[in-house]
């Protein structure tokens, strides 16, 4: 037989092999080819591109509910957070983290938009008024999904936590799913969205341990109970980056998210 037609015979044997490969995972995961895509290309270009160092390995779990909490510096930082977080679990099992974010940008065309979508994101008008993503939020955390708030509610520049939305508070206790708490550091900048995709940087994380809230398990979601469940998740949240906690929020529009009653927020129990 010609050799060269061997070689190209064995070249598209691997080809077929390598494609079965990718089909067979990209159908295994449960959100999807998109999500398989955005992972497999994140798990070779973050790295070089990011340098991403961790303190220890990922403790998200890999088959319950969980709520990440984290500072954001960055539009990278979802996938900072969700490229490395199958790794800690027994499963090794790639699970997208559903984060809550500004719709604008979930609705975006080209890439910001697309990878948004890809992670299940989940979009929340900045008004604080439409309850409709904490529904959302709390039906994937009863199903066993994990979801990623950013509870600063935008991207901040100084290293100390900005004052949060205590609507955090409320998904974490209505919930009762266990919270992890991550410092982003050095998460790359840029002069606008897209920029920081292609920016190199020294990143790094800091995971720690779950925030105990049991002690408010059962009690009345009062202001006063999410402002202080919320100021001590922050405050282990600014440990972990060797910072501070600026405060509670002040808004109107947070003052108004955490009165409204429980049964405004969600029929689904």
């Amino acid at each position: 037989m010609n050799p060269e037609y061997i070689s190209i015979l064995t070249l598209v044997v691997y080809a077929l092999v390598v494609l079965t490969i990718i089909v067979y995972q990209a159908a295994r995961l449960p959100d999807g080819w998109r999500a398989w895509i955005l992972f497999a290309i994140t798990r070779v270009y973050a790295p070089g591109l990011w340098g991403i160092k961790a303190n220890r390995r990922c403790p998200f779990p890999g088959d319950s509910a969980a709520i990440i909490i984290a500072n954001h510096r960055s539009p990278v930082d979802p996938i900072i957070l969700w490229y490395n977080s199958h790794l800690g679990s027994p499963q090794k099992r790639l699970r997208c983290i559903s984060f809550l974010m500004a719709r604008e940008y979930y609705e975006l065309p080209g890439l910001v938009g697309w990878i948004s979508r890809a992670m299940h994101s989940i979009p929340v008008d900045r008004d604080g008024r439409d309850v409709v993503p904490v529904r959302e939020a709390l039906r994937k955390l009863k199903q066993g999904e994990m979801i990623g708030v950013f509870p600063e509610g935008g991207i901040q520049d100084p290293r100390p936590i900005a004052h949060a939305n205590s609507g955090i508070a409320f998904l974490a206790l209505r919930s009762k799913a266990p919270v992890y708490p991550v410092y982003i550091n050095n998460s790359p900048r840029g002069k606008n969205m897209i920029e920081p995709f292609y920016s190199f940087s020294n990143a790094s994380v800091v995971y720690g341990e779950p925030i105990d809230l049991s002690d408010y398990y059962g009690r009345r979601a009062s202001r006063e109970v999410l402002e202080e469940v919320t100021t001590l998740m922050m405050q282990q949240l600014a440990s972990l980056g060797d910072t501070v906690y600026l405060g509670s929020p002040t808004s109107e529009e947070n003052k108004q998210l955490i009165q409204m009653p429980e049964d405004h927020y969600l029929s689904a129990n």
